[in-house]
Formats: C-alpha cells, structure tokens, sequence
C-alpha cells in the first residue's frame, strides 16, 4: 500500500470483513486477543450507525467498532454478541443495550496508514456520532498497554471496575463524556 492514497470513512459493508478480520488479527493475535469475525461482525451488527471502515482502493485501512453497553461493563472477547431470534422484531438488527454510553470495542489502523492522524479522525467520527445519537459517555477498554494513548485522548482510567478475563492482566477500563462539538 502507498501512504499517498486516498482514505474514505464510511459505514462498514459486508465486503469489508475479510479486510476488517485480517487487520484485527494481525493487531491482536500476536497478544492473544483476537476474538475472530463471527464476535467483530456481531459488535456492528449491534450498532452499524456507530461502526466505520477507512476505506482505500486496497481495502479497508482500518475500522473502529462501537455499540451501546452498560457503564462500566464491556463485551467480553470470548463472546458474540447475541442476536434476537429469527422472526422477532430487530431480528434484522439486534437491538443493543439501551444506554447513554457508547463502548468504543476495538479501533485499528493498518500499519502502514499509521501515523497519519486516522485514528484521531474515527475518533473525531465516533464523537460527532455520538452527540447526534445523544450519548452521554464513550468508554473503552484499554489493552496491551494503550492506557497511555487513550489519557492523551481524554478517558479516565477507572481500574476498579472489573474486566473479563478474555482482556488479559493489564486491561483497563476507561471512560470520557462525548465532547462538546466544535467546528473544523
């Protein structure tokens, strides 16, 4: 990939999970937190409104997965999110859980787009999102030691908030209120 070609952020399409699934594994399977795409499919499937693909002439760029989830809970790895019963209203879309906070699941940008602003630019995305869908919070998880870069950001770490184990040992739970807007 050229580091001069041009990036679209929009809504993923189902043409994008091989690219999305591949750019996940090879950010977490070498941690051990890979969760596969049967559980990253299930995430979107929660919330597509609030899940975006960076997309390039060669595929996606990179992704960032948000849903709604309970304050101070989060998906665990291990898991997909359930889906409703054939048949039932929202069958097509589960319906997520009814929240004012928006859980940023998992944000990756290809190795060799890094370093271009992107990540900032689906987070500048997810909190212009956000505001228009009247959350009030977007929390995360934090692994692999990436406390660091979300401080910067502006989320708290709240370490007595339990994960589960599917994290590993050194996940942190984090959180910040949806920023004001602002033009620009």
């Amino acid at each position: 990939m050229t580091h001069d070609v041009h990036v679209r952020l929009r809504h993923i399409a189902d043409g994008d999970w091989d690219g999305i699934a591949a750019l996940e594994a090879a950010v977490y399977t070498p941690l051990g937190l890979s969760e596969g795409r049967t559980a990253l499919e299930s995430r979107a499937r929660a919330s597509p409104s609030t899940c975006f693909v960076l997309d390039c002439a060669e595929g996606p760029a990179g992704y960032l997965l948000a849903l709604p989830y309970p304050p101070f809970e989060s998906p665990d790895l291990a898991r997909a999110e359930e889906s409703a019963p054939a048949g039932a209203p929202g069958a097509s879309a589960p319906p997520a859980f009814p929240s004012d906070n928006l859980h940023l699941h998992d944000l990756v940008v290809a190795e060799d787009f890094r370093g271009r602003g992107l990540a900032r630019r689906l987070l500048r995305h997810l909190a212009t999102t956000a505001r228009a869908q009247t959350y009030e919070q977007i929390s995360l998880v934090a692994v692999a030691g990436s406390e660091t870069f979300w401080s910067a950001q502006g989320y708290r770490a709240h370490r007595e908030i339990p994960l589960p184990g599917s994290y590993g040992t050194d996940a942190v739970y984090m959180s910040a209120a949806v920023p004001e807007g602002r033009r620009g």
